[in-house]
């Protein structure tokens, strides 16, 4: 069976993160979205620190589609520079395995 990975991304508010995980979702790019809203950064930007408020967002997904929702990610992303990162997984229970390949099957026939 094909790998599960999950993509990690943040958006400047929690709307911005439920619209984009919404649709991820609905086009079946990812199984289940997590928004952690709440998070503050620390980052360097042009030059000098910043300080911000951000929505974290999880997307579980299978591996053969990572490419994919993170290019549908980017589209509609409102940062310049957004911070998008496929992550593998080391190991997932089987039923949870079997439940995210399901979710997104419609996606992965386009592939």
């Amino acid at each position: 069976m094909e790998r599960a990975v999950l993509v990690y991304t943040t958006y400047p508010s929690l709307v911005e993160a439920e619209t984009a995980g919404r649709a991820a979702v609905e086009q079946r790019l990812a199984a289940c979205v997590n928004i952690l809203p709440g998070m503050v950064s620390h980052y360097w930007w042009e030059g000098k620190i910043e300080r911000g408020e951000e929505a974290v967002m999880i997307l579980k997904t299978r591996a053969s589609l990572a490419d994919r929702l993170r290019k549908a990610l980017k589209a509609g992303h409102p940062n310049a520079v957004p911070a998008i990162l496929v992550l593998p997984v080391e190991s997932v229970e089987d039923t949870y395995l079997r439940w995210i390949m399901a979710e997104t099957d419609r996606a992965a026939v386009k592939v």
